[in-house]
């Protein structure tokens, strides 16, 4: 396992190098001038030129990409045009609602969606099966932004149950903190719901005819235990692969459901950044998300062999 461990460390710097150079060349492949935008519509072409020369805008690409990589190097994804502070410090202070965004996402949905798909399994042919894919199937053709907006119509002005948007921080309390997060983290995980619901009723059924499973019906083990102990930890080996991918998904789609609910995080912050031309805070955030999407993919897979022991990487 540690020499596989190794060896997907390796393989993921390559992955980020391309990402970093992806990044990197947004700066000249995204029409519109950070300098001119920084000055203002008044300003006068000096004016600009003196603001990109500080900037170090007007120096070749390959001194510019020079310097990049050099400040990446030390950990330092530069400094936000715009913002006047540090790219780390800007996204740090955010990435808390964020990362509390997609975990509950994450949360709600596969806890869910694992109930779903064993109960449909379960009672194949029924109509419990045919609600619980129904369910699932809502949850894949409704866009998470138009799901936020409904939510927020009927449970925010109508009921009142929630606020219609804004974060409370986890140290302000447990309870606030959930009911600021739980209507985004429903409608932001309620696509990955639908396909990890679908993923586990095919996987259980697909369990439930093997040979181990017919052999302990037989020798008169509860169907509670057939499911708990013999077919649900297998039924999990699929659903933990897609978990990796998922996780990518939901930082991206983050950035709209943070718009619909104004919290106040990262995806928030490079939409920001994408509508006023600060190119280092794009460049910063799209390198940890690929950074953060990376690493959960190779926990996922130390997290694939712990569940099946049979897996050996070495």
């Amino acid at each position: 396992m540690a020499r596989y461990l190794l060896y997907r460390l390796l393989t993921a710097i390559p992955i980020l190098l391309v990402v970093s150079l992806v990044s990197f060349l947004l700066i000249f492949l995204v029409p519109g001038d950070p300098a001119a935008e920084i000055a203002g519509p008044g300003a006068t072409a000096e004016e600009v030129a003196r603001i990109r020369q500080s900037l170090g805008l007007d120096q070749h690409i390959g001194a510019q990409m020079l310097a990049y990589y050099g400040r990446l190097l030390h950990g330092d994804l530069g400094q936000s045009i715009l913002l006047n502070r540090s790219v780390m410090t800007a996204i740090l202070d955010r990435a808390s609602v964020t990362l509390s965004l997609t975990g509950l996402a994450l949360a709600v949905s596969l806890s869910l969606a694992v109930v779903l798909g064993v109960v449909a399994a379960v009672k194949q042919n029924t109509w419990v099966d045919q609600s619980a894919m129904t369910v699932a199937l809502l949850g894949l053709s409704l866009p998470d932004f138009w799901a936020g907006l409904v939510m927020i119509y009927l449970f925010a002005v109508l009921l009142g149950w929630f606020p219609t948007g804004g974060y409370v921080a986890l140290s302000k309390g447990v309870l606030p903190w959930l009911t600021s997060l739980i209507m985004p983290a429903v409608a932001l995980g309620m696509a990955q719901l639908g396909l990890l619901a679908r993923i586990t009723r095919a996987t259980m059924l697909e369990v439930l005819r093997q040979d181990y499973v017919r052999t302990a019906r037989a020798k008169g083990v509860p169907e509670h235990r057939v499911i708990d102990k013999h077919a649900l930890t297998n039924t999990l080996i699929p659903v933990v692969t897609v978990m990796g991918l998922i996780v990518g998904i939901l930082l991206g789609g983050a950035v709209v459901v943070e718009q619909v609910f104004s919290l106040p995080g990262v995806g928030r912050l490079i939409i920001g950044a994408i509508q006023r031309r600060d190119y280092p805070v794009i460049q910063g955030g799209l390198l940890l998300t690929a950074t953060i999407s990376v690493f959960v993919n190779i926990a996922v897979d130390v997290l694939y062999a712990w569940i099946d022991p049979r897996v050996r990487y070495e």
